[in-house]
């Protein structure tokens, strides 16, 4: 199992947002999918989420995939690794 990282938000804050720990682990992958700093499947994977409901989210708020070679690799390291634990 890999290290976890936690990150501690004031409750206020969070209602005054009106979004859960679910929510702003997606808002962060969305975010880091997009400047390219996650590929598909680890952006996925920080959200919680199948890379397939991930990418209909993306579809849905009109961002693009973008999927090179490195993006592959990277993500066959990641199912790899998720398949042999």
């Amino acid at each position: 199992m890999s290290a976890v990282m936690t990150v501690e938000l004031p409750v206020d804050v969070m209602e005054s947002a009106r979004i859960s720990a679910e929510e702003v682990r997606l808002e962060i992958a969305v975010a880091l999918f997009r400047v390219e700093r996650l590929s598909l499947g680890r952006a996925a994977e920080l959200a919680g989420l199948s890379v397939q409901t991930f990418h209909e989210i993306l579809c849905s708020r009109q961002i693009g995939v973008h999927y090179g070679v490195e993006d592959a690799l990277e993500d066959a390291r990641t199912l790899a690794v998720h398949s042999a634990a």
